[in-house]
């Protein structure tokens, strides 16, 4: 103790002194004192000014790198000048589609404009034919030709048809389709009948209602018949298709278990697409009854699409054609509805 009445203390515990009244930061390495205690000064003096240099490299500003030496631009990818990263490339592809949707634009105008309409001014034509699109769709009712359980019966004849035409095509689809597939059937089966089915998608389904009603007369038989070709063809590609995305390790796995054909089919690959082939399925429903509305007049199998040509065609009425339209849509509608919660029922939750 001095004269003053102050405390001396010893050199460590004035540093300790000092140090508590001025504290400095502490670096997550530890305490300054220990580093400079124990690591040489000349190596901690170097590494530091190394690490500040590398760190003087990471946060260097990138506007003098060029766009494709950037390190935050992804391989690959193309930049402006300016190093934005393009969205839109113009490839050969997509310069080859434009070009084509142009050249056609171009020939659809120049068509409508070079047309000989006639005497029919195309103007007052155009004009007609909106007003009575209009008058179709605000204006449906019946006027007398034909009542409403008629159109009501006509409408479920159409819808058998299509019903009838679906659920056999289905099921000749799926042994045929069977037999498409690549994974469960041998290469020359495979490949005649998906020449076959694409012969048989080739002809529309127009034509094929047509010869089946020279073959056999009018009536829903040819109606059927003709449907029913372009079905199996549609699904038979769907279906084969499907069935050759199966994982091959689960055939191998059945077949090196000893199961027989049927049972690879219906214990690996029916289980796993039950759920494209029931969409496949609706979708072809919904085309067949649009073709079954179309065909029947043309093969005399009645139904609603009589009724539609007689309408429009015979006795032109405005009326009875949107009521008729009308119920067509709502057909649709219905069947979009009955897919879509048989689809969340039984193959979202299985």
């Amino acid at each position: 103790m001095t004269p003053s009445g102050s405390v001396v203390l010893p050199n460590d515990r004035r540093a300790d002194a000092a140090a508590s009244r001025n504290p400095r930061p502490r670096s997550d390495a530890g305490d300054s004192r220990t580093e400079a205690r124990f690591a040489p000064a000349i190596p901690t003096i170097s590494g530091t000014a190394e690490t500040l240099a590398d760190v003087a490299n990471d946060l260097r500003p990138t506007n003098d790198l060029q766009p494709e030496d950037d390190p935050r631009v992804p391989a690959g990818a193309r930049v402006t000048r300016s190093g934005k990263i393009k969205t839109r490339v113009a490839s050969k592809p997509n310069v080859a589609l434009m070009l084509t949707l142009g050249v056609l634009a171009l020939v659809t105008v120049f068509a409508m404009v070079t047309m000989n309409y006639g005497k029919v001014p195309f103007a007052q034509a155009f004009a007609a034919a909106v007003g009575d699109f209009v008058t179709m769709m605000l204006q449906p009712g019946l006027a007398g030709h034909f009542t409403l359980p008629d159109v009501v019966e006509g409408l479920f004849v159409s819808l058998a048809l299509a019903l009838l035409t679906t659920f056999i095509g289905a099921v000749i689809a799926f042994v045929l389709g069977l037999l498409a597939a690549s994974n469960l059937s041998n290469r020359a089966a495979s490949n005649a009948i998906k020449v076959l089915m694409s012969v048989a998608r080739a002809v529309p389904t127009i034509l094929w209602v047509l010869v089946f009603s020279v073959a056999i007369g009018l009536g829903p038989e040819a109606a059927v018949i003709g449907l029913l070709f372009h079905s199996v063809a549609y699904l038979v590609k769907a279906y084969s298709e499907s069935f050759e995305e199966v994982d091959a390790g689960v055939i191998e796995a059945l077949r090196a278990s000893g199961a027989s054909w049927w049972q690879v089919v219906f214990q690996g690959v029916v289980p796993e697409k039950v759920n494209e082939m029931l969409s496949w399925t609706f979708i072809r429903f919904e085309i067949n009854f649009v073709n079954a509305v179309a065909v029947g007049a043309v093969a005399g199998a009645g139904g609603i699409g009589y009724q539609l040509f007689l309408a429009g065609s015979f006795y032109y009425n405005i009326h009875e054609v949107g009521l008729i339209v009308y119920l067509c849509l709502a057909v649709a509608v219905v069947l979009e509805v009955v897919a879509t919660k048989l689809r969340k029922r039984y193959i979202v939750q299985h």
